[in-house]
């Protein structure tokens, strides 16, 4: 320890001075070594919220779009149940105008006067059931004396007519119907060979 204050005393200005001044030199370096380590950390945690916010973003899109998807098909949903809402009561009528058309198939000259007034009373109210069904949109399959269309008909009998094309419905055993631009029932037909 006495040779470095002998060496510190021997030393000139000058040497002091450059010594001083390497000494801040190295402090720098050592100071500039520690902020790089602290900006490597510091670029590494940057560089990891960087790529979480990325992911936190992605997500977001994906949760966005999701939502956006599930807003169409709700909506395309409510659009159709509002569509077709009466879809269920025009199925249930169904059955009853098959049962009045039946009876008002009957040929009136053979039947008594009271009977013919009841058959007309079923005329009444066939057209009445007849009107609420096309208020609402239910629209009877005409496909009489046209080419089968498996879409909307079913061929339960086939038979063979002269003058008529093959493929072609030649009676309807019972009717079908639409309810907008939706089959309710496939009318059920005999088609020529």
């Amino acid at each position: 320890m006495e040779e470095e204050i002998k060496k510190k005393e021997e030393r000139t200005p000058e040497q002091e001075e450059k010594l001083e001044e390497l000494k801040k030199k190295h402090e720098r370096r050592i100071k500039r070594h520690e902020n790089k380590e602290e900006q490597d950390k510091k670029d590494e945690m940057i560089k990891s919220l960087s790529e979480n916010v990325h992911e936190l973003q992605d997500k977001l899109l994906y949760q966005q779009a999701e939502f956006a998807n599930f807003k169409k098909r709700r909506e395309e949903e409510t659009r159709n149940m509002l569509k077709y809402q009466h879809l269920e009561m025009a199925e249930e009528l169904l059955p009853i105008v098959d049962s009045l058309e039946r009876a008002l198939t009957v040929p009136e000259d053979k039947l008594s006067d009271d009977v013919k007034k009841y058959l007309s009373g079923f005329k009444i109210m066939y057209n009445n059931l007849i009107n609420i069904l096309n208020k609402f949109e239910v629209k009877e399959i005409d496909c009489l004396n046209k080419e089968f269309d498996a879409n909307f008909e079913q061929a339960l009998m086939t038979e063979h007519r002269e003058g008529i094309n093959p493929g072609m419905v030649i009676e309807v055993l019972q009717k079908g119907y639409m309810i907008k631009d939706k089959l309710l029932r496939a009318a059920l037909v005999k088609v020529s060979e």
